[in-house]
């Protein structure tokens, strides 16, 4: 797997499972979009910018698919979530010589949970989540899990 050496476009994304249909939803240069992932369970993407780059649309698609994974995880180990967790991807294209790659950034958040469990739950959701698992080996992924 190769390392970017200059980044060229970046991607963002911000993911929060909305579970109050009456949450103020985003604001003007934004799209809210729902989506759905596997079981029909319905998500909605806020805050979404207008326009958005491949990367960004990865970072969406991708950060979708995470979080459905994560609540997976969770779940099957009968551990709750906290209400404020939260997934941050970024999606970088780059150079490396005359090459260019993909490779992510992810910051999960779980406040309040321990460390080791909230760590667990994100491999795990990495080994349930089909973009983790068809990006694997073949781009660089870095996690950052945040419990504080």
């Amino acid at each position: 797997m190769t390392k970017i050496e200059k980044v060229i476009f970046t991607g963002y994304t911000h993911t929060v499972l909305n579970q109050d249909p009456k949450a103020q939803k985003g604001d003007y240069g934004v799209v809210d979009i729902k989506l759905s992932a596997v079981g029909g369970e319905s998500h909605e993407f806020i805050g979404a910018v207008t326009h958005p780059t491949a990367e960004q649309f990865f970072a969406g698609a991708w950060s979708s698919c995470y979080l459905a994974a994560l609540v997976l995880a969770a779940s099957l180990k009968k551990v709750s979530l906290p209400s404020d967790f939260s997934v941050d991807i970024q999606v970088d294209v780059g150079q490396t010589g005359p090459g260019w790659f993909l490779g992510a950034k992810f910051t999960v958040r779980i406040p309040g949970m321990a460390q080791d469990l909230a760590e667990q739950l994100v491999h795990d959701a990495h080994e349930i989540c089909p973009y983790s698992k068809a990006v694997k080996g073949n781009i660089e992924v870095a996690v950052n899990v945040v419990t504080k």
